[in-house]
C-alpha cells in the first residue's frame, strides 16, 4: 500500500517502506534507543539490532481509510526510564513525518522488545 497525494504539479506516491524508515531513523536519534528490532522475534525469542538499511522490518505502517497508525519495535537500553523513551520516540517520529512527508499520524504504538546492557 502506498499514500497518493495531489499537488499543482502532478501526484506523489509515497509507498510504506519509505515512511517505516525515515519513523525508524527518527526513533534511533532518541536518548535510550539501541536500535530497532524485527517486527518477527518469535522463531528465536532473541531481538536482534536492525542495520540502517533494514529500519523498515522494525516499523509496521497500518492504513485504514484516512488514518495511519504505525507500530514500531525497539530496544532500549538498560537503566533508561522505559515510558519516557517510549514517549520521546512517539513524539519524534510524529515530528519527523509530519515536517518531511506532510503526513498526519494518529498513532504511535511502540513495542519494547528488549532491553541491552551496554558493553563497556
Amino acid at each position: 500500500m502506498s499514500i497518493e497525494l495531489n499537488t499543482n504539479d502532478g501526484q506523489v506516491t509515497i509507498t510504506n517502506e519509505v515512511i517505516s524508515t525515515i519513523a525508524g531513523g527518527a526513533a534511533v536519534e532518541c536518548y535510550g534507543i539501541v536500535g530497532m528490532a524485527s517486527k518477527s522475534q518469535i522463531r528465536d525469542g532473541i531481538a536482534e539490532i536492525l542495520r540502517k538499511e533494514n529500519f523498515s522490518k522494525g516499523v509496521i505502517v497500518r492504513q485504514e481509510e484516512t488514518h495511519l497508525h504505525i507500530d514500531m519495535y525497539i530496544i532500549v537500553s538498560y537503566g533508561t526510564k522505559i515510558s519516557e523513551v517510549a514517549h520521546n520516540v512517539q513524539s519524534q517520529v510524529k515530528y519527523t513525518l509530519s515536517k518531511s512527508l506532510g503526513l498526519e499520524i494518529d498513532s504511535v504504538n511502540i513495542y519494547i522488545q528488549g532491553v541491552r546492557v551496554a558493553k563497556e
